[in-house]
């Protein structure tokens, strides 16, 4: 078996030391070759050299914007070559894995590492859905708004030097809502075959549970959304205080399913398009992609291969 293991230096729970005891393991069950990332979009290039050169398996260490950036890379290739991509696995390194959360794959990286040699031996994997959001692929979630404002503020305080921690998205989260809560709302929500939901402040739209994680604490947006479903949709019509913590709070239970008058909520569906009456900021599994008007969101059935 032909893999390649891509690490990102910088992320927040990798270590040169983890790296090795991790690269040497997989070396004792693959042909492997390292890569540590230098730029960014260095992820991706490795991902769709990967699949152009049939390896047989990529493995990340790394956070949920380095996957984010090997899937694209990986998908980016002739689409009627699918069945020849490599499979993807994930060995978390960064601040909030979500991704491997949702598969369940150990937080401790040599707990994961165990899991995947394990999963490697006896050639155990899967068929994962993932969501599209304007031709950019995502693993877990994606936003339009308020959620895309905190990850465009989180990036900014990274970029200044800040460790990005689960305190520091709190921080964000409430200074970002702090300076929206009188603004009218932007958004419109089209689903197919439905009316469309007219007068929202913020979409935010999921391909697994949960949508993140605070800290230990998982974060529910639409708990009956998997990797096997069609992509969820969580649309806040209202952002009056009293509203908003009532959906936070419905969003931390576990099992619990976030209702109510001002939450437009549905789960299940293939294609969603959000229109926004001025350009609002627009993120994917944590990473922004700036200002846009009109963004089409599409559910794609196994779309990626992982080992797990």
């Amino acid at each position: 078996m032909r893999a390649v293991l891509v690490v990102n230096p910088e992320a927040t729970s990798t270590s040169s030391a983890g790296r090795d005891v991790l690269a040497h393991a997989l070396a004792s069950e693959t042909e492997l070759e390292l890569v540590e990332t230098r730029y960014r979009g260095h992820a991706a290039d490795t991902g769709s050299r990967a699949a152009r050169e049939d390896f047989d398996l990529v493995v990340v260490h790394g956070g949920d914007g380095t996957v984010n950036e090997v899937v694209n890379g990986m998908l980016c290739t002739d689409p009627t070559r699918a069945e020849k991509r490599p499979s993807l696995s994930v060995i978390p390194g960064g601040s909030a894995n979500v991704f491997a959360g949702a598969l369940g794959v150990p937080r401790d990286p040599l707990e994961a590492t165990h899991r995947l040699l394990h999963a490697v031996e006896r050639r155990r994997g899967r068929w994962l859905g993932l969501g599209r959001a304007n031709g950019r692929w995502f693993t877990f979630n994606a936003g339009v708004g308020l959620d895309a404002d905190v990850v465009a503020e989180v990036e900014r305080l990274r970029d200044s030097g800040r460790r990005v921690t689960p305190w520091l998205y709190a921080r964000a989260a409430m200074a970002c809502y702090l300076s929206s809560i009188h603004c009218e709302p932007l958004l419109n929500v089209y689903i197919d075959g439905e009316d469309p939901v007219v007068g929202v402040h913020a979409a935010m739209i999921s391909n697994a549970d949960p949508w993140t994680y605070l800290g230990p604490r998982a974060v529910h947006t639409n708990p009956e959304t998997s990797f096997d479903t069609g992509i969820g949709v969580f649309a806040l019509r209202s952002m009056l205080p009293h509203a908003v913590s009532r959906h936070v709070a419905q969003m931390l239970r576990d099992r619990a399913k976030p209702h109510g008058k001002t939450l437009f909520r549905r789960a299940n569906t293939g294609h969603v398009r959000v229109v926004c009456q001025e350009p609002l900021r627009v993120q994917v599994d944590g990473d922004s992609l700036g200002e846009l008007s009109t963004i089409d969101f599409e559910s794609v059935p196994n779309a990626l291969h992982v080992v797990e």
